[in-house]
């Protein structure tokens, strides 16, 4: 994972995060069942090059929906990989299932 992914590790660190960012926020959600897993580790490439070409004007938060159930619930993910964009704390734009740089990257259009 890039290093310009934020990893929670419970939802208070979620939330500090969100409240720390002042940029929207890619907030992308993994599950960490069997049949999620090989998607979310396809989507880790994809959303840490999202995370290294838009450093600066957009935070990527890749968030275990286990570790992290109120933000899950907060955003109605209720499958894995999601992304939610995030601006001041409000979803924005939402994308569920795998998706490729383009789809992330139609997903931000508009919104950065």
């Amino acid at each position: 994972m890039a290093k310009r992914v934020h990893q929670p590790r419970e939802d208070a660190e979620f939330d500090f995060i969100l409240g720390m960012s002042g940029v929207p926020v890619l907030a992308y959600f993994i599950g960490t069942w069997p049949k999620a897993v090989e998607a979310c580790r396809a989507m880790d490439l994809v959303v840490g090059g999202i995370a290294d070409a838009y450093a600066g004007r957009l935070t990527v938060v890749r968030t275990d929906m286990t570790r992290c159930p109120a933000a899950t619930g907060r955003y109605g993910v209720t499958g894995a990989p999601s992304c939610v964009l995030l601006k001041e704390g409000e979803a924005v734009a939402h994308g569920t299932g795998p998706m490729t740089t383009a789809e992330v990257r139609n997903l931000l259009a508009g919104h950065l």
